[in-house]
């Protein structure tokens, strides 16, 4: 698997993106808040996960400050999500997802590396739940 973060994978349609938060399963793992809910049939998608990177701008005033905690979110899940791709290529599911940064401090990248691969393990975990 190419290790890319595409165009296609970003989660980018409106009415998608108020129905997770509407109807969307949460959970945190600290620095994030994951908001996450598997994806209707009847929107076709080729890729198991399209997915949404939040920095609030009450935490971090700054755009600069934004962008790097997003550059830093993106580069992790880039790096890490061939782990949950392959558990759900398997069995065929389709998720969208949102992760929000809730940390009021920049943190390094290796701790939001680690924690980027614990969420993306608890949301295997909560899609086996869900689909029995």
């Amino acid at each position: 698997m190419r290790q890319t973060f595409s165009k296609d994978e970003r989660l980018r349609s409106h009415r998608m993106i108020s129905k997770l938060f509407a109807e969307g399963s949460t959970f945190f793992i600290k620095p994030f808040r994951i908001t996450w809910m598997k994806q209707s049939q009847e929107i076709p998608s080729l890729l198991p996960i399209q997915v949404m990177m939040s920095v609030p701008k009450y935490n971090f005033r700054k755009a600069v400050q934004r962008n790097l905690i997003r550059r830093r979110m993106k580069e992790a899940y880039r790096l890490n999500k061939h782990t949950v791709y392959s558990h759900l290529d398997e069995k065929g599911h389709h998720l969208v997802l949102c992760i929000t940064y809730t940390a009021k401090e920049i943190v390094s990248f290796d701790l939001i590396q680690e924690k980027i691969i614990l969420l993306l393990q608890r949301l295997s975990e909560e899609n086996e739940k869900v689909s029995g």
